[in-house]
């Protein structure tokens, strides 16, 4: 059975079954990626539109318009944390991942994100932290465990460079 709602979609993301996690995951953005507000819906598209076209500046001001318009639509955030990752301000990122997490603990794409913003900072044990978190939402996410062997494995050798 598909899942037809945001429940249903993250117990099915615990199963054994990837093709009905992926699927579940796809029920998951597909709801996370809708305000309830069409002003809002219509200015997140814009920002959308304008990452895909590398028009980064133009999406961070879109997206932070966004979250003026909405501030409890998590996705809002989450582009906003995304379009800073790309901007390498990965301080603004991390802040916006939290403000995420915060309006939807089960943001899988939000904790991986915030890992990813902590190692390219090399603070291996804070990444290798988000991408458990990720991957205790959503177990199917192979480039997160792959993310996450290789927090911890660069921890106790960045550890070692610095003394």
């Amino acid at each position: 059975m598909y899942p037809t709602n945001e429940k249903e979609a993250l117990e099915a993301l615990k199963g054994d079954d990837p093709e009905l996690a992926a699927t579940a995951e796809a029920v998951l953005w597909s709801a996370w990626c809708r305000s309830g507000d069409a002003e809002t819906d219509r200015v997140f598209r814009a920002g959308v539109e304008a990452m895909q076209q590398q028009q980064l500046t133009n999406a961070e001001e879109l997206f932070s318009r966004v979250i003026e318009l909405k501030p409890g639509f998590a996705e809002g955030w989450n582009k906003r944390a995304t379009v800073r990752y790309l901007r390498q301000n990965f301080r603004g990122s991390i802040a916006d991942c939290q403000d995420t997490l915060a309006r939807n603990p089960n943001h899988f794409g939000a904790a991986s994100g915030q890992g990813l913003c902590h190692m390219s900072l090399n603070e291996f044990r804070e990444a290798a932290v988000s991408f458990r978190k990720a991957l205790e939402i959503h177990p199917h996410l192979d480039a997160v465990r792959h993310n996450l062997a290789l927090a911890d494995w660069r921890r106790p050798r960045a550890a070692a460079a610095a003394t």
